[in-house]
């Protein structure tokens, strides 16, 4: 099994490249998606959330609030780091079980933002950067976000920097580049990470 770290800033294209892996093979363990699942509706997370931070971040079919957390948490580092001791246990015991049920010779990627801030890197075989301009960054935030492009630059500038995240990585994809380039490059680097997985198997 090979271990397999993707990030990049908000805005580069990481979901893009994670969909090409996947079509290609890869087992693929989504930290936002599973930081979701954690606290749906009915599971010990949510009421670990509910009884840290009472009744009011919940909607009123019963899920969680996420704008009204955020702007609890966001707020307060304390409360933040509240929160974290209840999702980032549950995510990690999850991702675990996800790649536990993989194959010996799967490459298994982890779809991790914060990879970069978090020092995570030691944790993965391979760590791919996705990489784009922050030019590019912030068009894409604006128009198919729909972002301010005060609200893009600030979630922009609460990340790593582009050299901190390419200092980390041993791939780089340059997502500055037309879809067809991209899915030539990704190609590549499959062939190159389902050889190293075949070879650790």
């Amino acid at each position: 099994m090979l271990k397999v770290g993707l990030t990049g800033g908000i805005g580069a294209g990481k979901s893009e490249v994670s969909r090409l892996l996947v079509a290609h093979g890869a087992v693929l363990i989504d930290a936002d998606r599973i930081a979701r699942e954690v606290v749906a509706p009915g599971t010990p997370g949510l009421a670990a959330v509910v009884e840290a931070f009472g009744q009011d971040v919940l909607t009123e079919d019963g899920s969680l609030d996420r704008p009204k957390l955020g702007s609890i948490v966001f707020a307060d580092p304390a409360k933040l780091a509240a929160l974290n001791s209840i999702v980032h246990p549950l995510v990690g015991e999850r991702s675990r079980a996800l790649e536990e049920a993989a194959a010996e010779d799967a490459v298994v990627v982890h779809d991790v933002p914060l990879l970069a801030e978090n020092g995570l890197a030691p944790l993965y075989d391979v760590v791919i950067v996705v990489d784009a301009d922050p030019a590019t960054q912030l068009d894409r935030l604006v128009r198919l976000r729909g972002m301010t492009e005060q609200d893009a630059r600030a979630r922009m500038a609460a990340q790593a920097t582009r050299g901190q995240r390419r200092d980390i990585a041993d791939v780089v994809i340059d997502n500055d580049v037309p879809l067809d380039e991209l899915r030539a490059r990704v190609s590549e680097v499959w062939t190159e990470l389902a050889r190293a997985a075949h070879a650790s198997s």
